[in-house]
């Protein structure tokens, strides 16, 4: 995938990404807190986790998005 020529596009991705990138490491002090009370909801643990995951792959697509395509 080649990136975006428009510098505006790829303005947007990079702030996106980096929302992107922020939202993951608060979930990640959430999950670890919630990991740790005896009396946390599994099933809001499980979807946290999984909104988690979501985001990274997100961050993965936005990451290709923005370097260039090698040549074979």
């Amino acid at each position: 995938m080649n990136p975006p020529q428009d510098p505006i596009a790829l303005s947007r991705l990079t702030r996106r990404m980096a929302a992107l990138r922020q939202e993951h490491r608060d979930l990640d002090s959430v999950i670890e807190r919630l990991a740790t009370d005896i009396q946390a909801d599994e099933l809001a643990l499980k979807r946290l986790k999984k909104r988690k995951l979501q985001l990274k792959d997100q961050i993965s697509w936005i990451e290709n998005a923005l370097v260039p395509d090698e040549p074979a």
